[in-house]
């Protein structure tokens, strides 16, 4: 008897990643092509299917789930994704369900994430948490009530563009001071950076140019001691730490999940984050939020949440 799987799939400005994935999350088979090699998104869709086809794996194909930027979970669009290469808005799973003849699902990254730990992670069980990338930016799904929170327009959960800093970074979206410009890979380093400049402090990262850097060299200077690295982690938590305190008040999760490079820091960004969102948060919800790192392997897990919105919606 063929075993039940779901296609799941992530698309990222450079690569698509794409994988047959169980209901135990177990990955039967994986493949990727570049994203922007294909200048309509029906092509990739086509391209997508004769790979799948040519597998021997005795399977049988149930659904299609896509974890994309801009993805709008309730039209099954991707909707003017800077990124990509489609402009406008692409009807995205409506090409897949009329190529593969099966019901197709699509959200974003962040939120297709905190699917795949609710299904596959640390959050199994769980009906109230808060997902939280802290990737190139940071991305976030929160769910309530078991449910992922989508908004009435389907793109609701932007932790990441919550205003921290009055006047503070420019960040992508246009605006100033969202805090994905401070906490994320990209926030750490431009904080090394103001840091360097701000002091003669001997660090090791005064050698690196800023596109040299990156969240992991950090990482390793500031396991080493290095005091502006060190530092440099200790502001990244403190402004994360106090918007989790903030978005704690909203929705009252049970707990805060960190996934990401930047989370693999461990230690690094945790303490930090866990101080200052303890320090702010309300006293309502003192002791009763945890927040804890994902569990979901990192090369896998766009994969695997994009499985788990199609596992979750078919039932």
């Amino acid at each position: 008897m063929a075993k039940e799987v779901i296609l799941g799939i992530d698309i990222g400005g450079t690569n698509t990643t794409f994988a047959l994935v169980d209901r135990e999350g177990n990955i039967v088979f994986k493949d990727n092509i570049p994203t922007n090699q294909y200048a309509d998104a029906r092509l990739l869709v086509r391209r997508i299917k004769e790979l799948i086809e040519k597998q021997p794996q005795n399977v049988k194909l149930t659904g299609v789930g896509i974890g994309a930027p801009n993805g709008n979970y309730y039209k099954g669009t991707i909707e003017f994704a800077p990124n990509l290469k489609w402009s406008g808005i692409i009807p995205l799973t409506n090409y897949f369900t009329e190529d593969f003849h099966i019901p197709a699902f699509l959200t974003n990254d962040a939120n297709a994430a905190a699917l795949g730990e609710m299904l596959f992670g640390n959050a199994k069980g769980m009906r109230d948490f808060i997902m939280v990338t802290l990737g190139t930016g940071l991305g976030s799904g929160i769910v309530v009530n078991g449910q992922v929170l989508y908004g009435h327009d389907g793109f609701a959960g932007e932790l990441g563009h919550v205003i921290v800093e009055e006047n503070g970074r420019q960040c992508g979206c246009g605006r100033k001071g969202c805090l994905e410009t401070y906490a994320s890979a990209t926030g750490i380093k431009n904080t090394v950076v103001n840091l360097l400049g701000q002091t003669n402090e001997q660090s090791e990262l005064r050698g690196f140019k800023f596109e040299d850097l990156s969240g992991k060299i950090i990482e390793q200077a500031a396991s080493r001691g290095d005091k502006i690295a060190l530092k440099a982690f200790g502001i990244t938590g403190e402004y994360l730490g106090k918007a989790l305190a903030n978005v704690i008040a909203i929705t009252s999760p049970e707990a805060i999940v960190l996934f990401g490079g930047l989370a693999l820091a461990g230690d690094l960004i945790f303490k930090p984050t866990e101080y200052f969102m303890n320090k702010n948060i309300l006293k309502i919800f003192e002791h009763k939020v945890r927040l804890i790192p994902s569990a979901l392997p990192s090369n896998d897990a766009a994969l695997l949440g994009a499985a788990a919105l199609a596992w979750k919606e078919l039932g």
